[in-house]
């Protein structure tokens, strides 16, 4: 008798507005958590696991501790990966900077913005597997870039080779990277610079600031959160480059990045465990820089852009004030 009682009980709640809104939530969030455990968490904790064995996609595993981990850093093949990211990291703060640069032009009204935002963002729609095809003709010996040099001037016997030379490959392979995804963070760039407060930028110019100073004060202030995210991509995006030496050089002449070694070894040579142990190395990293840049932003952000702009608007409301006082006061004058 109790148990029926308890039953009506629960489907009277099941028929309200607010067990039928839980319930619709349960069942809307119940697949998608589903996927996100079998495709996602599983296999994360299963490449954990797999990283303290050496053993193939096939065969006995045998368990090695933390070896392979050992050999990410003592291996010259795998630090050396590491190394080569410098080259992507920095065209990634150059990529930043050009892309907030054209932004903050493209931004503002003018005639042929337009054209210039589509061909700037064109690259980002281009496949990762079709720019390494370009970049490879581009780079080519006797090809586009080479002509285009000699059509400055310079002699094709005292270039260099663009993908062979040591010196010079990965600078140009960082070069493809930037031309790419520079687009990209230029339209979230020009997304929020869009969305700051005009009225801030009309405050500022009656007190007499000049372009750099609303730009200091107003518009970085106001896109720190876009900054912020853009450059935690573009950090984790050079610690993973994958595309550009893989197609353009076959990871050869020393443009083996880190994502490129950790293929072969799991593919060609079939130390999964070692690949599984360089893929958890990639993820702590990622997680390290990304702390560092959090911590980078509140100690020397903080909050003073916020405090900026809240003066500027105290400001304007001021100045409106005693616009309005001295309208008020030339009235009663006339009268």
């Amino acid at each position: 008798m109790e148990d029926n009682k308890n039953s009506v009980r629960r489907r009277s709640w099941f028929m309200t507005t607010r067990g039928s809104r839980r319930l619709v939530m349960i069942t809307f969030m119940a697949f998608p958590l589903l996927l996100l455990l079998v495709f996602t968490y599983f296999p994360f904790f299963k490449m954990v696991q797999f990283s303290f064995y050496d053993m193939g996609y096939i065969g006995k595993r045998e368990f090695v501790g933390l070896r392979n981990y050992r050999d990410v850093f003592t291996r010259g093949d795998c630090f050396r990966a590491l190394k080569l990211s410098l080259y992507y990291l920095i065209g990634a703060f150059v990529q930043l900077g050009l892309a907030l640069f054209f932004a903050s032009i493209l931004s503002q009204k003018m005639k042929g913005s337009g054209v210039f935002k589509g061909l700037l963002f064109f690259p980002f729609l281009v496949c990762g597997i079709a720019v390494g095809f370009i970049f490879k003709f581009f780079y080519t010996r006797g090809f586009v870039f080479d002509t285009v040099l000699q059509c400055c001037g310079l002699q094709l016997d005292k270039l260099p080779y663009w993908l062979r030379d040591t010196k010079i490959n990965n600078i140009s392979l960082a070069a493809s990277s930037i031309w790419r995804y520079m687009g990209q963070n230029m339209v979230l760039f020009i997304g929020a610079i869009t969305s700051v407060d005009s009225e801030l930028y009309e405050a500022a110019a009656i007190d007499g600031a000049n372009g750099w100073q609303k730009f200091r004060y107003i518009t970085f202030p106001g896109i720190k959160t876009i900054v912020v995210l853009n450059l935690i991509l573009s950090i984790s995006g050079s610690l993973s480059v994958f595309e550009p030496p893989y197609v353009t050089t076959g990871g050869e002449f020393g443009t083996a990045t880190y994502f490129v070694v950790m293929d072969k070894l799991a593919h060609a040579s079939q130390k999964v465990g070692l690949a599984s142990a360089m893929a958890v190395v990639l993820m702590i990293l990622i997680l390290i820089v990304t702390g560092i840049q959090k911590w980078v932003e509140w100690y020397f952000l903080g909050t003073s852009g916020c405090d900026a702009q809240i003066e500027i608007k105290r400001r304007k409301k001021r100045a409106e004030a005693e616009r309005a006082a001295k309208e008020m006061s030339s009235g009663k004058g006339a009268v």
